[in-house]
């Protein structure tokens, strides 16, 4: 990977151009997939800053697939999106958290050889009090034969993905990808319009510092995630407590994590079996992420990025951050972690012991 300096000024053209250098026989369409989305996101970017003064906060007045209420922004930002990505030759099939079906690509345009998954605006309905939202993208191969994109290609499961990354709205617009050569983050300078390279090569902390949870559902929850939990805050096997900061925004809880050490959790419970969160749209292209900067992700039994999705808008619990938490999450809840005692032992330091 090439290295720069702590003066030189990178924009993301520029990086993705050194990146594809590394591969000669890279035909430079992943390429510019990668620059769609990142226009799309300056796009939204200024959507988001300008919603209190153009009428675009609240409610659509329709639901999405999954029954949830969409937000004025929800069907705005995917508008931007599929409007930016439709017409590049790159694609030959999207997918949008806030569509029922497959995308195809308009007639009269060329297909390309990838399949693009998105969630639009997570978080959306924060909008209105100024919580970070986000967007989320998934990039794989097309693997199936015919000009147009099927349902087979957008099944395929997340480590098959050749590119993934989000772009998180807050206090400066983010955006952070990877292509399977490490994740790299670039902040976009209003000034000139660019993003730019502000943090490359990122690694996530091996043990972490939050907890991001919702745990207005502990009532519901199975004895191992209670087990887990009380793991998390200390009060089991001797671990240092992790801070608890949840804000209801996946982008934005996920983001402090990846930089700041941590665990994103949402389990299954009574009230969702097969948990809440997207596999294809958020799970996958996050995990792709965190594995690439040294965390792990995980349902709670099996690695994320292993997973066969059945159906376009499957759901999954995730546990997502550091390595220590994620393989914690993963003993407990196979029953495997017994009480290690007292004694005030941290994290990654013997905090909790594992039956064989």
């Amino acid at each position: 990977m090439v290295r720069h300096t702590a003066t030189s000024v990178v924009t993301i053209e520029r990086f993705i151009i050194e990146q594809e250098r590394q591969f000669p026989e890279a035909t430079g369409e992943l390429s510019g997939i990668l620059y769609d989305i990142a226009l799309a996101a300056k796009m939204i970017a200024n959507k988001v800053r300008s919603a209190g003064l153009a009428d675009i906060l609240g409610a659509q007045g329709t639901d999405n697939v999954q029954g949830e209420a969409q937000q004025k922004l929800d069907v705005l930002s995917n508008e931007i999106i599929v409007k930016a990505m439709d017409h590049g030759g790159r694609l030959c099939a999207m997918a949008s958290e806030e569509e029922p079906d497959i995308i195809p690509i308009p007639e009269g345009f060329r297909c390309g050889k990838y399949v693009l998954l998105f969630d639009p605006l997570d978080g959306s309905s924060n909008i209105d009090v100024n919580v970070p939202v986000g967007t989320i993208f998934s990039v794989m191969r097309k693997i199936t034969n015919g000009r147009h994109g099927t349902l087979e290609d957008m099944l395929q499961p997340g480590r098959r993905q050749v590119a993934a990354g989000y772009v998180i709205y807050g206090s400066s617009t983010m955006l952070v990808y990877t292509t399977g050569q490490g994740a790299h983050g670039f902040t976009l300078d209003p000034s000139i319009g660019e993003f730019l390279l502000s943090h490359p090569d990122i690694k996530i902390p091996n043990t972490g510092k939050f907890l991001s949870v919702n745990d207005s559902y502990e009532q519901h929850w199975s004895d191992e995630v209670k087990t887990l939990m009380r793991h998390y805050r200390g009060l089991e096997g001797g671990s240092k407590p992790l801070s608890v900061r949840y804000v209801g925004s996946l982008v934005a809880d996920f983001h402090r994590n990846l930089l700041a050490g941590g665990v994103f959790a949402y389990p299954a419970h009574a009230k969702s079996p097969k948990g809440k969160l997207r596999l294809l749209y958020e799970a996958n292209p996050l995990a792709f992420i965190v594995e690439q900067a040294g965390g792990c992700a995980s349902t709670g039994h099996c690695r994320i990025l292993d997973v066969q999705p059945e159906e376009l808008h499957e759901r999954t619990p995730l546990y997502i951050g550091s390595k220590h938490e994620v393989e914690l999450a993963n003993d407990i809840l196979a029953g495997n972690v017994v009480a290690a005692g007292s004694g005030g032992v941290s994290p990654g330091a013997g905090a909790y012991s594992v039956a064989r």
